[in-house]
């Protein structure tokens, strides 16, 4: 791919970049990292199927996106880049698989670039997650424009529609290696790999240009496919949003065999049954291809609402999965993969009965789902952790997921001390460890995370 992106720090304004998130992150000055925010200028095109089922780039059109940045200093750069599609179901970009992975990137030396590829990034629009029916307090209103948000920040940034989305992400993606000036948003890294993300909407987003794209860009080393629907998204139209609904409407689209990055697809209960439906797009491990079905876990979970889960009006605390470790754990063994040709260790899926009339999941004695990637919270529960939640409840609660802690009987009953449990619980932790889908660098936390309630010494 041959593509000139002109880059522009943007600063000034209220001084503060524009992105959603209920989480904090890491103290990036902490770890020697630095935040700045760029404009990204360039020419796009969109593509056209043709008569024999390939693409077209057509319509060559100017666009000026703004792309967030956090690089490490240069001693303790490992060479990666970890680009995120910024996701915009919200009606504006937030960044959650940087939410979930902050913590691995800062201890790793891998930078970060969050990249507004779609058009409500820049131009606002409304959520696609009915907040209305919540009382999260955005409901369902138009989102504003980055330049309406902070007019002297923002000035001058122009989408021209979701069609272009794809060409604009893979032209940024492969500036960031050609770093020819001084003004280059990474100049004096040394990028060597570089990984694509994206999470939910983004997700589905990726799985297109993983399939359709990919290729022809030739921009990206790897892909971090996470939540995605059985299907993927169109192609868009210029001018405007792109309709999501063909991702779940299907049909159900499996990464193609032949792709010449490492696609590594990371899945939810969530997203495997309910209305994602990904089960009916599962397809085996290969040499290119990894997929990740995680036990306990839900679409979007307490990690990305923090302390503003009350605000969802969830009639059940939303989901405390452990899907943050295995997240993390996921890029390292993506840098591993594509750096030295080990793939991530292959997982069992979660334990979905396809042959009655509507899939379900086989539980255990506790009620988690059995089978996929296990974590302690759920090979030594306190807790039924599920991604699928039924009854009459606001679109949000159904992608948060439910937490139900067990009842004193049920936790006497299988715990007869704290210390029972908090043996199980570490003996659990150090299994994942071994098995790969916890980073050692993670044990402490996760043994932080024990949760014994009211169990007694």
């Amino acid at each position: 791919m041959t593509a000139t992106i002109a880059f522009r720090e943007l600063t000034g304004g209220a001084g503060q970049t524009s992105v959603m998130s209920a989480s904090p992150g890491p103290d990036l000055a902490g770890h020697g990292y630095s935040e700045l925010e760029f404009a990204a200028s360039g020419i796009a095109r969109r593509f056209v199927e043709t008569p024999d089922g390939d693409l077209d780039g057509v319509d060559p059109a100017p666009f000026t996106t703004r792309i967030l940045v956090r690089r490490p200093d240069a001693a303790q750069f490992n060479g990666h880049v970890v680009v995120e599609w910024f996701n915009v179901s919200s009606g504006a970009d937030s960044a959650p698989e940087y939410t979930y992975v902050a913590q691995e990137l800062v201890r790793t030396g891998t930078a970060y670039v969050g990249i507004s590829a779609q058009y409500t990034g820049i131009a606002g629009g409304r959520d696609s997650v009915d907040l209305e029916t919540t009382g999260a307090g955005t409901a369902g209103v138009q989102g504003d424009s980055l330049e309406a948000k902070d007019p002297e920040r923002y000035a001058g940034l122009h989408h021209p529609g979701d069609g272009y989305s794809y060409d604009m992400f893979g032209a940024i993606a492969q500036a960031l290696r050609d770093k020819d000036s001084e003004r280059h948003p990474l100049a004096g890294l040394d990028v060597r790999w570089v990984i694509a993300a994206g999470e939910s909407q983004s997700a589905m987003a990726l799985t297109t240009y993983v399939n359709r794209i990919a290729q022809k860009h030739g921009a990206v080393d790897a892909a971090l496919i996470h939540s995605r629907p059985l299907g993927q998204l169109p192609l868009g139209e210029p001018g405007k949003p792109i309709d999501i609904s063909p991702a779940y409407a299907g049909p159900p689209q499996p990464i193609r065999s032949d792709t010449t990055i490492a696609v590594f697809v990371v899945q939810t209960e969530t997203d495997v049954l309910t209305d994602f439906r990904y089960v009916e797009a599962r397809q085996p491990d290969s040499d290119v291809f990894r997929a990740w079905e995680v036990a306990g876990t839900s679409h979007a979970d307490l990690v990305q609402i923090g302390e503003y889960e009350d605000l969802l009006g969830c009639p059940q605390p939303v989901n405390r999965g452990q899907q943050v470790f295995v997240l993390r754990a996921a890029v390292a063994h993506l840098r591993e993969w594509i750096e030295n040709g080990t793939p991530p260790p292959p997982a069992a899926p979660l334990d979905v009965d396809v042959t009655a009339a509507s899939p379900h999941y086989a539980r255990d004695d506790v009620g988690n789902v059995r089978g996929g990637v296990r974590t302690p919270c759920v090979d030594a529960p306190t807790e039924v952790l599920s991604g699928v939640v039924t009854g009459d409840v606001p679109r949000i609660c159904v992608l948060f997921g439910s937490t139900t802690p067990l009842s004193d009987d049920e936790l006497a009953a299988r715990y007869p001390t704290r210390a029972d449990y908090l043996r199980a619980y570490e003996a659990s932790t150090d299994d994942a460890i071994a098995r790969g889908v916890i980073s050692p660098a993670d044990r402490d936390e996760v043994l932080a995370d024990a949760r014994p309630g009211p169990l007694s010494p």
